[in-house]
C-alpha cells in the first residue's frame, strides 16, 4: 500500500502514532510476523482480528522498541504487549531446574491491583500453556511462601502487583538479574493508588547493563534487534494506560527509551459505544431511583458503583431484601471472596456487583449491559474508567450516573463528556448549572461588561 493508503487505513481504525520510524500496523494475523504456533493459538482462542490496538503495537513490540499505548479499557491491551513477549521468549531456553530460578524470570508484569493481575494471568496461560511458558502471579491477598516455593521452581513470566513483589524481592525469593522486558499495565492507576515509589523500587532490581542507549538507535530496528534472541537484548519496557496524566509522563520520560506512542481514539475519553445517562437527585432519592431503574431494564451483569466499603455492603444488603440477586466487590474483601465475587457475575449465578473502584479499572466482565454510578466518581478519571465496564469490545452499553450536588467539582468534566458524545444527551439541568461552566478552581471574574476571564 502507498503511503496514504496507510494514512486512511489508520484513520479507519482511529490509531496515531509518534515517535521516529514506526512500521506500519498489521492488516490481519498472517501481515504480524509471529510464529505459526502462536497464530494457530490465536486462532484457536477465536481472535479472529487483531484489534486497532494490536495492529499498531505488535509490529512495534516484535522490533524490540519500547511502547507507551494509550487505549480504551477492553480494547485488547493485553494480548498486544504478550504476543510479541511469547514470540521472544519462545527463542530463549527454557528455566527448567529449580536452582535457576536464582537468576529469575525473563518477564515482569506489573498491574495496579489483584483482580487485573489474575485477569493477565489467565490470558497469558491461554497462550502460554501450549508454548510450555511458565507464569507465576505474586499477588497480595496468597500466601507469600506458596508464591516463593512456585518461583523457585522457576518461570520464564512474573505476573504482579507492586507491593507484594517488593515484599518478595526483599525476601530474595526472587531476583530480577535477566529480566529484559516489563510491562506496565493501567500505568494511570497505579499511580493514582500511590505506586509511583514502588515502581521505581522495582525497576531499581533490574539490570542496567541491558538499557537501550539514550539517541536516536533506540528508535533503529536494526540496532535493537541485535541479541534478539538471547537473555543479553536491551530490556524492552511497555506501558499501557487509558489517561495520560502528568504523572504518567513522568515515569514514561524517566525509564523509557525513545518509546513509540500510539494512541486509539482520543485518549481517556469514555467509548463512544456508550450511551451515558445521567440524573440529578438528591441524596434521598438515589435508592428508589435505582430500584426503579433496575425494575425496568435489569439485563444482566450490571454493575453498581458505590465510593465507600460500608456503602457497598449495605446497599447490596438492600437489594438483596427487595428480590435482587447481588454480590459484592471491595478492598476489605479477602481473596477469595474477592474471587468469587467476580465468578459469580461472570457464570450467572449473581445479577449484580456492587463495588467500589476495585471493579473500576482493568477487569474484563463480558456483555456487561449497564453500569450504574450509585456514587459518583471522585474524578472524571474514575468516570472513565467505570463505565468503561460496558459498551467493550465493539458493543454497546449504558452508563447511569447519580448527581448530587455535592458532586460539583466533576459537573464541568462530565458535561464536556457528555457533550462530545455521540450517543449521549447532555441534561439542561446539568448544561445550564453554574458549577458546569467552569473547571473548579477557576473564579471567574467580571473585568468589562463584554468580557470575562478565567482566573485560576
Amino acid at each position: 500500500m502507498a503511503e496514504r493508503d496507510w494514512r486512511i487505513f489508520k484513520e479507519d481504525f482511529n490509531i496515531m502514532c509518534k515517535g521516529g520510524r514506526i512500521p506500519n500496523p498489521i492488516r490481519n494475523w498472517d501481515e504480524s510476523d509471529l510464529p505459526n504456533d502462536l497464530k494457530e493459538i490465536i486462532n484457536r482462542v477465536g481472535y479472529k482480528e487483531p484489534t486497532p490496538i494490536q495492529r499498531q503495537a505488535i509490529p512495534i513490540g516484535l522490533q524490540n522498541r519500547d511502547i507507551i499505548g494509550v487505549a480504551q479499557t477492553g480494547s485488547g491491551k493485553t494480548a498486544a504487549f504478550l504476543l510479541p513477549l511469547l514470540k521472544w521468549i519462545q527463542s530463549l531456553p527454557k528455566i527448567e531446574r529449580m536452582e535457576d530460578a536464582d537468576s529469575g524470570p525473563y518477564a515482569i508484569i506489573l498491574s495496579p491491583t489483584r483482580e487485573l493481575a489474575q485477569q493477565i494471568e489467565e490470558e497469558t496461560v491461554k497462550f502460554a500453556l501450549d508454548l510450555n511458558i511458565r507464569t507465576v502471579a505474586v499477588i497480595g491477598g496468597l500466601s507469600r511462601e506458596e508464591q516463593g516455593f512456585k518461583l523457585r521452581q522457576g518461570c520464564e513470566i512474573v505476573i504482579a502487583t507492586p507491593g507484594r513483589l517488593i515484599d518478595v524481592l526483599e525476601n530474595r525469593y526472587l531476583v530480577l538479574v535477566q529480566c529484559t522486558y516489563v510491562v506496565m499495565d493501567e500505568a494511570d492507576k497505579m499511580l493514582n493508588m500511590g505506586f509511583e515509589p514502588d515502581v521505581q523500587k522495582i525497576l531499581s532490581y533490574l539490570p542496567a547493563s541491558n538499557l537501550k542507549p539514550d539517541n536516536e538507535d533506540a528508535e533503529d530496528s536494526e540496532v535493537l534487534m541485535k541479541n534478539y534472541s538471547s537473555k543479553k537484548k536491551y530490556r524492552q519496557t511497555v506501558m499501557f494506560t487509558a489517561t495520560m496524566p502528568p504523572a504518567v509522563e513522568r515515569l514514561a520520560k524517566n525509564y523509557l527509551r525513545r518509546p513509540a506512542v500510539v494512541y486509539i481514539g482520543s485518549a481517556g475519553k469514555p467509548a463512544e459505544k456508550t450511551e451515558q445517562i445521567v440524573y440529578m437527585v438528591s441524596d434521598n432519592e438515589k435508592r428508589k431511583k435505582l430500584v426503579s431503574i433496575l425494575n425496568s431494564r435489569l439485563d444482566p451483569p450490571i454493575i453498581i458503583f458505590v465510593n465507600q466499603k460500608k456503602g457497598v455492603d449495605v446497599l447490596a444488603k438492600s437489594l438483596e431484601k427487595m428480590g435482587f440477586n447481588a454480590t459484592t466487590l471491595h478492598g476489605g474483601k479477602g481473596q477469595e471472596q474477592r474471587e468469587f465475587a467476580l465468578a459469580s457475575l461472570k457464570n450467572g449465578s449473581k445479577d449484580i456487583l456492587v463495588a467500589t473502584d476495585v471493579a473500576g479499572r482493568g477487569i474484563d466482565i463480558k456483555d456487561v449491559s449497564l453500569v450504574i454510578n450509585y456514587d459518583m466518581a471522585k474524578s472524571i478519571e474514575d468516570y472513565t474508567h467505570r463505565i468503561g465496564r460496558t459498551g467493550r469490545a465493539g458493543k454497546t452499553g449504558v452508563a447511569i450516573s447519580f448527581l448530587t450536588k455535592d458532586d460539583s467539582f466533576v459537573f464541568y468534566d462530565l458535561k464536556q463528556c457528555l457533550i462530545n458524545s455521540p450517543v449521549s444527551h447532555c441534561p439542561p439541568e446539568l448544561a445550564n448549572h453554574p458549577e458546569a461552566q467552569h473547571k473548579p478552581g477557576l473564579v471567574v471574574q467580571k473585568k468589562r461588561k463584554d468580557e470575562t476571564i478565567f482566573l485560576s
